[in-house]
């Protein structure tokens, strides 16, 4: 038997990979300093795991509405509501079990083959390789750090076409932190507005920024029936393992993914919605404290690797990630993350796997604790003066 064609148009998230390889050094008995992996490394707040338990004792350990419990659903539609200043209610939102879902199933009910999609590049991997398994063609915008790594408008416009079914936006961004200006997503917005196509805008990291709050596109005129927001609890409530995001889009759309969810999964987790309940409405000081503590995180390990030679490293507007340009060093992204996984004993990830335009670049998650940061930038110094760079690209 040979497997089906589609699944050669399929990739798969490096952060994974990369995590087997530390994990395995780990068990040869080599300390190594986890960078490398997309999550808060904070608790769950504790009356989020109270709902849960609640919820569990209640009986709701059986199966939900595939869109949701209705009573999730209205705390999402007035989150979304307040945060973003628009009007949607639950017939809009789309619970499902993790964030990835509501980028596979909308670009599943879009794309045709040949349809194209624009998307930030370096990006989240997993873009590239849903429009590719969509049958989809992938149309990639360089996300260059000139422009604190957000779109360039001119090559934007020159990149729509009567094929482009949709574009995705992702601010704050993973890999670079960056974030896109409320002026630009402005003009994304014009640009967009009365074109036959959808956006599908990943804010994922919607809480956690640094300066002002991101813009949402939605909340632009014409745009709201032209959107696809997708967001979650993974990294906002430090809930990666609960599995639990959701999509706020059209009705119609709505019932597309309905559709492929009572085909992939029936449902999410009822006793985890509950507690999805809780985080929206519950105390929002440990969000606050965490964003606080990757504030001051993100300062002091940018400025350390500021000092490592052949490393520059801007200060990211959200997320946590730094995203170091590390074309001084004279190696290639990959051999150079090898050398720090293997030499240094710091986990990371090659710029390269966030696509061609990461090249140069490695990325660092800062979801780690100060000291092991400060001990990882030392680490890096080490490591860096005793590569060997001849040959190494």
């Amino acid at each position: 038997m040979k497997l089906a064609e589609r699944m050669n148009r399929i990739g798969v998230e490096s952060a994974f990979e990369v995590l087997v390889r530390a994990r395995q050094l780990e068990r040869q008995g080599k300390s190594v300093i986890h960078l490398e992996i997309g999550e808060p490394d904070f608790p769950t707040p504790a009356h989020i795991i109270e709902a849960a338990k609640h919820a569990l004792d209640e009986g709701y350990t059986h199966y939900g509405p595939t869109q949701g419990l209705p009573e999730l659903r209205e705390a999402v539609a007035a989150y979304i509501c307040r945060t973003r200043g628009i009007r949607v209610g639950p017939e809009h939102v789309a619970v499902t079990p993790g964030g990835k879902p509501i980028i596979f199933f909308p670009m599943l009910a879009l794309i045709e083959p040949g349809d194209e999609v624009i998307y930030p590049n370096p990006g989240f991997p997993i873009y590239e390789s849903m429009i590719r398994f969509s049958g989809g063609v992938p149309v990639p915008i360089p996300l260059v750090e000139e422009r604190g790594f957000s779109f360039d408008l001119d090559l934007l416009r020159k990149r729509l076409s009567p094929k482009t079914k949709l574009v995705v936006l992702n601010s704050p961004q993973n890999p670079t932190g960056g974030l896109i200006p409320p002026e630009d997503i402005h003009a994304i917005a014009d640009l967009v507005r009365d074109r036959d196509l959808m956006v599908l805008s990943d804010e994922i990291y919607s809480r956690i920024y640094y300066g002002e709050p991101p813009v949402s596109i939605a909340s632009l005129p014409g745009m709201l029936e032209k959107t696809i927001i997708l967001d979650g609890f993974s990294k906002t409530y430090a809930m990666t393992g609960w599995r639990m995001g959701y999509g706020v889009m059209p009705e119609w759309l709505v019932e597309a993914v309905n559709k492929l969810m009572v085909n992939s999964n029936s449902c999410t987790a009822s006793f985890t919605q509950r507690a999805g309940i809780a985080a929206l409405n519950g105390p929002q000081q440990a969000v606050d404290a965490m964003v606080a503590e990757f504030r001051r995180r993100r300062d002091a390990f940018c400025a350390g690797l500021n000092q490592v030679p052949g490393f520059r490293c801007a200060l990211p507007g959200g997320a946590f990630y730094a995203f170091a340009n590390i074309t001084g060093t004279g190696m290639g992204s990959k051999p150079l993350a090898d050398h720090l996984l293997y030499e240094g004993g710091v986990s990371c990830l090659s710029g390269g796997a966030f696509g061609e335009f990461g090249e140069g670049y490695i990325r660092f998650s800062y979801a780690n604790s100060y000291e092991n940061l400060m001990e990882a930038v030392a680490r890096i110094k080490t490591a860096v003066a005793n590569r060997v760079p001849v040959g190494s690209r």
